[in-house]
């Protein structure tokens, strides 16, 4: 019982002891990460499949606007999600119908970002060079006089 319960939880790596090379390690190696990464359920986000085959039931939302200022949102909440385009700048969010309560925050954060965005607006760089060109463009030149004293010495 003991000795199943250790075969099911370490991954049996055989390679020939005679032929152990440092590039047959690390096939092995990387293959046995493989199999690991596989075997682990995906986080955040996801294509519809993935999120179906692990997660159970799933809800979903209308999306208007950018995706990548959801996805920026949603990383910072931890939630499964996957994204459907219906159509040109339209998406339907579908989530795990167990972290609901996790996407209603992930969502009202979103949204209060998106109704911000106008106000908190930052003026691009270039915008700020182009007025601050102007700026100097409009003012009087005003040329400096110098008058200088030249004398020979004898």
């Amino acid at each position: 019982m003991i000795d199943e319960e250790i075969s099911r939880s370490t991954i049996a790596i055989s390679v020939r002891a005679s032929k152990l090379t440092a590039r047959g390690l690390a096939y092995a190696l990387g293959e046995a990460a493989r199999k690991i990464r596989k075997a682990q359920a995906p986080q955040g986000k996801q294509t519809v499949k993935q999120l179906l085959r692990h997660g159970g039931e799933a809800s979903s939302i209308d999306l208007p606007g950018r995706m990548k200022d959801f996805d920026r949102v949603a990383r910072r909440w931890g939630v499964d999600y996957a994204i459907k385009r219906v159509e040109k700048g339209k998406y339907l969010l579908l989530f795990k119908a167990k972290q609901a309560d996790a996407i209603t925050g992930c969502f009202s954060e979103y949204s209060r970002r998106m109704m911000n965005r106008g106000r908190d607006r930052h003026i691009p760089l270039r915008e700020q060079l182009k007025r601050a060109q102007e700026l100097v463009r409009d003012q009087p030149r005003q040329k400096e006089r110098t008058k200088e004293a030249e004398r020979e010495e004898r």
